[in-house]
Formats: C-alpha cells, sequence, structure tokens
C-alpha cells in the first residue's frame, strides 16, 4: 500500500461519512475563525494608535504634574500636588538631550468672529509648539518667539476654525475673540485631521501666558520636550526626570512619559484582550479535538474487519496508523481552512460595515492558525489511530 493509497483511504473514508466529518469540523472551524477575526481585529486597532501616535513625532516626552503609577498615564488618576511652572518649562532647556520644549495649558472655551462661535480647545503655547509636535503652520505664521511671561494678542487657528468663521475670506490679520478677548489671527495651521475620535483641527493657539491668566491657572497642564532621535528618547527622558528629582527637592512628584511607554501601555492592553480570546477560541478547539477523536474511535470500532484484512493481506501498522492519523488531519485542517476564510470574510465585513475600524490579518496569525488545525488534528488522531494499528488481524477478522 502506497502513500496515494492511503491518503485515497483516509479522504474516501471522509466522503463516506460526510454529515459526521462535517459536524466534525465545526469546532475546528469556530475556533480559527474567532482567533483570526479577533486578532484581526486587535492588530488593526494596533495599528491605528501606532499611526495616531506617530504623527506628532516618534521622540516627545510629555511631563505631567502628579506622580501617577496606573500603567504610567498621565492625568488617569489623581497624584500629588506639586505643580508644574514656566521656571520649571524654563530650566529644562537646559538639560542635555533636550532639543526643544514647550509649556502647555489647555482649556476649552467659546471661540467668535461676528455672529459666528463655537467651543474649541485653545492651547497656551509658545513659539517652539510646531517645533516639537511636527505641526506646520499652512499660511501665516505661529506665535512669535516672546518672554514666556510676556504674550502679544494674537492666536493661530486651526483649519476645521477656520472654514467655521471664515468660510468666504482670509482670516489673516483679522479680529476674532477667544474666551470675550480680543486676538488677531496670525497664522492657520496645516490640516492633522482626527485622532482617537477627536477633531485636532479644532482649536486655537494662544501665547501661553494670556492662556494661564484666560484660564486662571497658576500653573501648567505639561510639559512636552523633544530628543534629538527617536533611538535617545529613553536617555533624555531618564536625564529629565533626575534634573526634574534634584529640582523639586528630591521629590517624583510628576510623571515623565514617552510615545514608546504609552503605545506599551495599548499593546499590553490588546495583549490581554487577545490572550482571553485566544482562551476562549481554545475552549472551541479543545470541543473540536474531542469530536474528532470520538468520531475517529467509532471508525476505528466500525472498520475493525477492514483493518484486520488490511493487515492480513500486507499492510504494514504503520500504514494503518498513518491512514487514521491522515483521516484526522484532513478534517481538522478542512476545519480550519474554512474558519480562516469565515474569519477573513468576517474581518472584511466588519471594515465595510464599520469603515472606522480598522481590521489588519497579519499573515504570521493565518500560518498559526493553519498549524494548530494540524496540531489538533494529529493530538486527537494518535488514540484512535494508535488502537486502530495495534489490532490484532486475526481478532479482527472475527468481530462481527
Amino acid at each position: 500500500m502506497g502513500l496515494f493509497d492511503s491518503l485515497r483511504f483516509a479522504f474516501g473514508s471522509i466522503l463516506f461519512h460526510r454529515l459526521r466529518s462535517v459536524l466534525t469540523a465545526v469546532g475546528i472551524t469556530i475556533g480559527i475563525a474567532s482567533v483570526v477575526l479577533l486578532t484581526s481585529i486587535g492588530e488593526g486597532v494596533r495599528v491605528y494608535l501606532v499611526q495616531q501616535f506617530s504623527q506628532f513625532g516618534t521622540n516627545i516626552i510629555a511631563i505631567n504634574p502628579g506622580k501617577m503609577e496606573t500603567w504610567g498615564i498621565p492625568a488617569a488618576i489623581g497624584g500629588t500636588t506639586r505643580k508644574l511652572t514656566l521656571d520649571d518649562a524654563r530650566a529644562l532647556g537646559s538639560v542635555r538631550g533636550v532639543k526643544a520644549f514647550v509649556p502647555v495649558t489647555i482649556g476649552k472655551t467659546r471661540v467668535e468672529r461676528g455672529v459666528r462661535g463655537r467651543y474649541v480647545y485653545v492651547y497656551g503655547v509658545t513659539s517652539q509648539y510646531p517645533v516639537v509636535v511636527d505641526w506646520g503652520v499652512r499660511s501665516g505664521r505661529f506665535l512669535p518667539e516672546e518672554e514666556m511671561e510676556r504674550g502679544a494678542p494674537v492666536c493661530v487657528i486651526g483649519p476645521t476654525v477656520r472654514s467655521e468663521l471664515f468660510p468666504n475670506e482670509n482670516p489673516l490679520g483679522k479680529k476674532i475673540r477667544i474666551g470675550g478677548h480680543r486676538f488677531q489671527v496670525i497664522g492657520i495651521m496645516e490640516s492633522k485631521g482626527r485622532m482617537l475620535g477627536f477633531d485636532i483641527d479644532d482649536s486655537a493657539f494662544i501665547p501661553i501666558s494670556r492662556a494661564m491668566k484666560m484660564f486662571n491657572r497658576p500653573e501648567l497642564d505639561e510639559i512636552d520636550l523633544i530628543a534629538p532621535r527617536s533611538s535617545e528618547v529613553d536617555i533624555v527622558a531618564e536625564r529629565v526626570k533626575k534634573f526634574m528629582i534634584k529640582r523639586h527637592d528630591g521629590e517624583e512628584d510628576f510623571t515623565v512619559t514617552t510615545q514608546g511607554a504609552m503605545l506599551d501601555v495599548f499593546g499590553n492592553v490588546m495583549n490581554v484582550i487577545t490572550g482571553a480570546v485566544a482562551g476562549i477560541a481554545g475552549i472551541s478547539l479543545f470541543v473540536g479535538a474531542i469530536g474528532i477523536l470520538t468520531v475517529l474511535w467509532i471508525s476505528v470500532h466500525e472498520r475493525t474487519q477492514e483493518i484486520g484484512l488490511s493487515v492480513a493481506l500486507g499492510a504494514r501498522r504503520s500504514q494503518i496508523l498513518f491512514i487514521f492519523l491522515t483521516e484526522a488531519v484532513m478534517i481538522a485542517v478542512a476545519g480550519g481552512a474554512v474558519g480562516i476564510a469565515a474569519g477573513l470574510g468576517g474581518a472584511a465585513l466588519i471594515h465595510t460595515l464599520v469603515p472606522g475600524l480598522p481590521v489588519e490579518t497579519s499573515p504570521n496569525m493565518v500560518a498559526m492558525a493553519l498549524g494548530v488545525s494540524i496540531l489538533v488534528g494529529i493530538l486527537a488522531g494518535i488514540a484512535p489511530a494508535g488502537r486502530a494499528a495495534r489490532m490484532d488481524p486475526v481478532d479482527a477478522l472475527r468481530t462481527e
């Protein structure tokens, strides 16, 4: 009995019990489809987050007031009461490796021009803001270089604010009111689009000193820095941390966060979710494996005389073992292939129905899913195939 004959016998048995084989493969199909679909969504979210954060550069270091202990996310929960000041920002400019820095104060207030108006986020920053966050000015210019404690009544607006307040005219040189105060528009930012559902373009920028007075803030919300290169971010962040501890009398009453750390947090969350999904899918695979084992065990019992006759006619026990193992693997691979197709189809359907939800299917995940199917088939088929191979041909032929 050659290899082709063994494969033909295994395939013929599956076709002869079509319904039973299909039902047996369902568990494998559900498990593999779940893994492919949900990991595709998870990978898509990861890629989406990387793209969202990377649009502001990859070498940003953020300092926030208060020591945060939860996953290193600033402002996620309350920290200590020590504040960040303009003096802190100015002093950080002397730290080796800090290429540029910008103090930031954020508030939401009404921006008006004539009868038109809307509530937007207003950022109090300095002239270095476009350099730090890698966000250029489309027309006009950004805030002028001046002392942090002083600020001219000028502003720069985002494209959304420009289209809402100045739909049919050039806003440069025009006056608008921000929080009840008059400002002259001197620039319009380039479009950045949306980030995590938030319209970044719907914003305005004014000098830091005027923002602190407007929002009655004696302290800063954040200080952003940039390192010369992405590879130096962690080194510079450590220097900044040591500098700030020394400046704050030996207390670490602030949080230093890098983009890499934030992405690691989201990555850890996605890994937990993926692990939970894999566990749920593993249950389906286990059920599928039990189904294959049960069906093959029954098949061995039904084909006892056939096995005995094959051995009596010269079939080796290894060939009998191979036939039943092949049958198990064929069922598992068929279920896995359908599961992969269902997972890919489901991912494509979800992306079509919800275009905003990113979906990315990794080829490695597809290969791994197929490998898992083969492994499940082998493990499930070992016991019944071994039983068939160990049968005594005389006893098998006597069986009715």
